[in-house]
Parts: C-alpha cells; structure tokens; sequence
C-alpha cells in the first residue's frame, strides 16, 4: 500500500571547484529565483556555505512531496539546464538526501 505524499525536505551536499564559485553562485541564484516564481510546490530554499571550506555547500529545500521534486520538478527546463550546467562547476557528484518532519509528543 502506498503512503499518501508527504511534505519532504531535500538536503542536498555538494562541494564546487574553487576557481568556478562565483559561477556557481550565479547559477544557483538564477535557478532558485526561477524555481521560487514558477513552482508552487516548492516552499523554500536556502544555501549555506561552510565558513572554513567556502566550496562545500549544504542546500535546504522544502517541497509538497519528494515525487514532486524527484518528478515533475526534476523535469523543467530550467532544471534539465541548470544540471546541466552544474556538471561544469561540482567538483564530484552533489549528494541528496530527503527527510519527513518528525511530529513529537505533546
């Protein structure tokens, strides 16, 4: 029997080649912005950059459901291009990860 969705959030690792940062930056911003005003399942993202290793970054995404992200989120134009894209400034293979809230005890 399958779960219904659920709300899931994506953390994605993944280090840059240091001499194609500010490329990368660039295009995470750009794709972000597009990603933020076309997909309403997308309910937020956030980078984060290691203060003492400057190309690993950690990205934060919530989505309505991981098959939204895996599916049709993985199937836009601007993603297809946008991984594209990546290949030319990761250094390595960017690693994700997708978690479920965990409701506690009142």
């Amino acid at each position: 029997m399958n779960s219904p969705s659920k709300p899931v959030t994506v953390v994605i690792t993944c280090a840059i080649r240091p001499e194609k940062l500010i490329m990368a930056k660039r295009a995470l911003n750009n794709v972000i912005k597009t990603v933020i005003s076309i997909e309403k399942a997308c309910k937020g993202i956030q980078v984060h950059q290691d203060p003492d290793h400057p190309q690993r970054l950690l990205i934060i995404e919530r989505w309505d459901s991981k098959e939204i992200f895996l599916g049709a989120h993985m199937q836009t134009h601007h993603m297809i291009a946008f991984l594209k894209l990546a290949k030319s400034f990761l250094d390595g293979e960017a690693v994700f990860n997708f978690w479920n809230e965990m409701p506690l005890p009142s």
